[in-house]
């Protein structure tokens, strides 16, 4: 079965019980679809309560964008929206761009620990030794990343 036949899926939901947030993207995306995908993201985050403290499981397995503006739809998406909420990507060192990225705390809410999920092993190895550290990784199978996060207790409080 080629990526390209992949069925487009995007979710994101929130668990209050385990603080847990997972957003899902994957199959021959289109832009829209990707806008549609932000949207929930967006409104996820904005719904959580003040003081919110949050990890986040980032499942773009299987994702082919069909087009590029569907992957320039989506690809800013993550960083710009967890600069929000406390937290800078590992990645970001790799592009100049994103140096000036302010990272601030929307309703005292704050990210407290991510995983990225990408069946580009290569590229998602090369992260992971590269930017990978006790609360982030970038793993390429869905289900070693949801463990990870789901078994991930907060590090310190944070202040």
């Amino acid at each position: 079965m080629s990526l390209s036949h992949m069925q487009v899926e995007f979710y994101t939901k929130w668990e209050k019980d385990s603080n847990l947030i997972t957003t899902r993207l994957s199959g021959a995306i289109t832009e829209a679809d990707a806008i549609a995908w932000e949207k929930d993201l967006t409104q996820v985050l904005q719904a959580l309560p003040e003081g919110t403290k949050f990890k986040i499981f980032v499942n773009f397995f299987e994702l082919n964008p069909s087009s590029v503006s569907a992957h320039k739809a989506y690809r800013n998406v993550m960083p710009l929206l967890l600069s929000e909420y406390g937290w800078r990507i590992g990645y970001l060192d790799l592009f100049e761009e994103a140096n000036g990225l302010k990272i601030t705390s929307n309703k005292d809410i704050q990210c407290y620990a991510a995983v990225h999920c990408h069946h580009d092993s290569y590229k998602i190895q090369e992260y992971e030794k590269r930017f990978g550290k006790d609360n982030e990784h970038f793993y390429d199978d869905p289900i070693v990343s949801e463990e990870w996060i789901r078994n991930f207790q907060m590090l310190d409080p944070v202040r």
